[in-house]
């Protein structure tokens, strides 16, 4: 009997606690203050005057058109099956046939067996295969082919 008056007790005792601390759970929240460290400053690390020059950059980059703002403006992209990205090429879209150049502003574009090569000052890209261009009106659609998915972009030249 005094085993289970004082287990009683206990679950009693629990019940209230709980409820006690959901009714004041405002007052008993955690509060972190903000900590500084002062650190004295230090010198920077020396290093030569640059000359304002920049390194050319180069490589693969299937997005090269999409990082030329100056050159062409990217409108719209698809990715999907293949069936798919067909549907979304423009109906007025022209086939540019290899091999070709384009040039929009200071930016050059060399389509070449299925890749193509893109300039711009001392910056040099490929796009690597399976490339094809379009003129589309007054745009250029780019379809490239890799790793079972085809992607789609259209871009609009930049108006000097």
């Amino acid at each position: 009997m005094i085993k289970y008056l004082a287990m009683s007790t206990v679950i009693v005792l629990g019940i209230g606690v709980i409820v006690a601390a959901w009714v004041n759970r405002d007052l008993i929240r955690l509060k972190i203050a903000s900590v500084y460290a002062r650190v004295s400053p230090k010198p920077g690390a020396a290093s030569r005057p640059q000359s304002g020059a920049t390194a050319a950059l180069s490589g693969d980059a299937p997005w090269a058109l999409s990082a030329l703002p100056e050159c062409l403006t990217q409108v719209s992209k698809s990715t999907g099956t293949a069936r798919y990205v067909a549907a979304q090429l423009p109906k007025n879209a022209v086939w540019i046939a290899p091999p070709a150049h384009l040039s929009f502003a200071d930016c050059a574009i060399s389509i070449d067996r299925g890749e193509a090569f893109v300039r711009r000052g001392n910056d040099r890209f490929r796009i690597p295969p399976s490339v094809q261009f379009y003129h589309a009106g007054g745009e250029i659609v780019m379809m490239r082919e890799a790793a079972g998915s085809v992607e789609l972009r259209v871009y609009q030249p930049v108006k000097p």
